[in-house]
């Protein structure tokens, strides 16, 4: 296992553990990184208008789209040392 997914393994425990839950933007953002960096560019159906959690969810991460993985890894480490 590379450096940077032993940091973003441990992000993810760290996540869990925050002392506050972060905002609503936050926790968009994290997902996002989160998918990104596990799943790659969005895929599925975009959830309909009135399924406001679902679609922001899809939003968010359709924001990420070309985004590399370690990228996104990189970036979901830094936002999780910066919530600590």
């Amino acid at each position: 296992m590379s450096t940077l997914e032993q940091q973003f393994a441990a992000a993810q425990k760290d996540v869990q553990s925050l002392s506050e839950r972060p905002d609503n933007d936050t926790l968009l953002e994290l997902y996002s990184f989160y998918k990104q960096a596990t799943e790659g560019d969005v895929s599925g159906e975009k959830p309909g208008p009135f399924d406001f959690k679902a679609r922001a969810k899809y939003d968010a991460w359709e924001a990420r789209k070309g985004m590399s993985r370690e990228v996104a890894m990189k970036a979901y480490v830094r936002l999780v040392e910066h919530l600590k």
